[in-house]
């Protein structure tokens, strides 16, 4: 007995993505660790995950995966624009850390931040309140870097007048030569910054799910909306909004480089991402897993090992 066997009638049923196939879901879920994080035959010849040992090695690994490449272009005399979410957010630190040890100043980087809470028009919340991603980036990244910070004028969020131009920006750096790399991290639901599934939906064919830059005002499914409840809100529901704006597939698949991150663990065993990184890594992929074009990409996951171990029933 489980979810599968007693869906009909409850209130999970047409809750999940309607092409979510849990069958299918459940196979990969129950995959022994090495078989979980084996090479596909779709994924990017240059794609690999990594395991983290601990959060400290994950928050250490992945900032200085982003510094590496900031201070690889600053050596190449040329621009770089990142794509950049908000959680994970520890590695930011370490980005911070290593980019100021080395004394990289960072006038050549343009930041685009993916992704930031609205309402259902695209108003998004004052710059300074906590719990904004724009706030948050500029307590964890652009303010810390000091006199090495990335000038203002290039530090992008996605606002209601910022977002549509997005891909205007992005396309002009890459004329310049600037390599664009997307951070990521992995949703609940196996969002991309808050590209959801369900928006699968509304498109008749990939090739068309693939050509949308962004969205103002997306519906977040419930399930993105506890996730956060329960990683950047302290379980407290209400504060969370049920929009927000986002990239689309058009700009977080462009890039010539990713950098992901997988550490949604809690204590005592207890998780919440370990499926959606099973997910990404073992499914094709689909419009309704939005996660599963990211091995496609070159790059790098960074995961903390805990989340590759077998998904059992362990009752707290």
């Amino acid at each position: 007995m489980d979810l599968t066997t007693t869906l009909p009638g409850s209130l999970m049923e047409g809750f999940l993505p309607a092409g979510w196939d849990l069958a299918k879901i459940d196979r990969l879920a129950a995959l022994p660790p090495e078989q979980a994080v084996a090479r596909r035959s779709w994924w990017h010849p240059q794609f690999e995950p990594v395991p983290c040992g601990s959060f400290d090695d994950f928050d250490v690994c992945l900032g200085h995966e982003i510094a590496r490449e900031v201070q690889l272009a600053r050596q190449a005399g040329r621009p770089i624009a990142f794509i950049l979410p908000v959680g994970p957010m520890g590695m930011y630190r370490w980005t911070v850390y290593f980019l100021n040890e080395w004394g990289v100043p960072c006038d050549h980087v343009h930041g685009f931040n993916m992704d930031e809470w609205s309402d259902r028009d695209g108003n998004t919340l004052p710059p300074g309140q906590p719990g904004g991603f724009q706030h948050a980036m500029e307590q964890a990244l652009y303010g810390p870097l000091g006199k090495n910070t990335v000038p203002p004028k290039q530090r992008h969020f996605a606002l209601k007048t910022q977002l549509p131009t997005y891909a205007e920006q992005i396309g002009d750096l890459k004329k310049q030569g600037a390599k664009l790399v997307t951070v990521f991290g992995i949703g609940r639901v196996c969002h991309i910054a808050f590209w959801e599934p369900h928006f699968a939906a509304e498109f008749a064919t990939e090739a068309e799910w693939k050509r949308q830059t962004h969205r103002l005002g997306a519906r977040l499914h419930p399930l993105t909306v506890e996730q956060n409840a329960l990683t950047s809100f302290r379980s407290r529901t209400t504060l969370v909004p049920a929009w927000a704006n986002t990239i689309g597939p058009a700009l977080f698949l462009a890039a010539d480089r990713i950098i992901g991150g997988a550490d949604g663990l809690f204590a005592r065993g207890m998780q919440w991402q370990g499926l959606s990184f099973r997910m990404t890594l073992g499914h094709e992929p689909t419009p309704w897993i939005p996660s599963t074009y990211m091995p496609t990409l070159a790059g790098r996951l960074f995961y903390v090992r805990e989340l590759a171990a077998p998904l059992t029933a362990d009752c707290h």
